[in-house]
């Protein structure tokens, strides 16, 4: 038997589907996004964008913005009753409302 792949996108064919209309590459604006520490985002990831990508499990969660890490921006979110840090460029946020 072949062992299965562990891989961090394992598991996420329909989490990380884009609809129809939403399909290829995404508008380049959205790499220039910006936030300011202490809006509030959502994690959408992009699965064009393979380059900071945050983790699967993050996907749909809405946290706070700490902090900026080069291009990435740095996250607080709760994941159960956890707090973790999550780093994701910005064509994987969203502004929240």
């Amino acid at each position: 038997m072949v062992k299965a792949s562990r891989g961090l996108r394992r598991k996420t064919r329909n989490i990380l589907k884009k609809t129809p209309r939403l399909r290829g590459m995404t508008p380049i604006t959205h790499e220039f996004r910006t936030f300011e520490v202490g809006e509030k985002v959502s994690v959408v990831i992009d699965p064009a964008v393979h380059y900071g990508m945050p983790h699967s499990r993050f996907q749909g969660k809405t946290g706070v913005v700490t902090g900026q890490q080069g291009r990435a921006f740095v996250v607080e979110l709760h994941d159960g009753n956890k707090l973790k840090t999550v780093i994701a460029r910005p064509e994987h946020l969203m502004k929240a409302n």
